[in-house]
């Protein structure tokens, strides 16, 4: 037989990559043909933060990668970028996990949002530095803004409907034996 907990990590990847495809398509539809002048949150960084905040070991660092590599390429932003600096700050708060488990909602909302200010800082850097035409930089913080507002939203969704929840003390003390 497979592993109970195996089988939740697989669950919850496939899941994961479902909730992404979802995403994508939605922002890929052709809703209205004006420009919209607020950029819309994103919502799949906010879903794979919401995710490495209460189980690292469902999002592993290279299903990660390749579903924000997989929107690069879908989205047409700079191939990579996006990615590696996503990854960069999922990576930073998975390390900073075992500390945040003690950390109450507000305060991880306002760690996670420096995380999201931080990493769209160094897009629009980035992308200045190269001069890679890209729309104005002020947009890219106002998107980074909503993100950041829409943050509870997702977390209350994967709490609620996909029984996302931290681990206590005790199972992550039993899931470090296991290794």
């Amino acid at each position: 037989m497979i592993d109970p907990v195996t089988s939740d990590r697989a669950i919850h990847r496939v899941l994961f990559v479902l909730l992404a495809a979802a995403l994508l398509f939605l922002q890929l539809l052709p809703l209205s043909t004006m420009p919209s002048r607020v950029p819309g949150p994103d919502l799949l960084l906010c879903l794979a933060f919401a995710w490495l905040q209460r189980r690292p070991d469902y999002l592993p660092p290279l299903l990660f990668a390749g579903v924000f590599l997989t929107a690069d390429m879908l989205l047409m932003r700079p191939p990579g970028l996006w990615t590696a600096l996503a990854l960069g700050g999922g990576e930073f708060l998975r390390s900073r996990h075992n500390t945040s488990t003690e950390l109450s909602f507000p305060a991880e909302w306002a760690f996670t949002a420096v995380v999201i200010g931080a990493i769209t800082t160094a897009y629009v850097l980035v992308l200045n530095l190269l001069a890679v035409d890209h729309a104005r930089p002020a947009m890219a913080f106002v998107q980074a803004i909503m993100t950041v507002a829409v943050y509870p939203a997702v977390v209350f969704l994967c709490r609620s409907v996909f029984n996302l929840r931290r681990l206590t003390k005790a199972e992550m003390d039993t899931q470090r034996m296991q290794r």
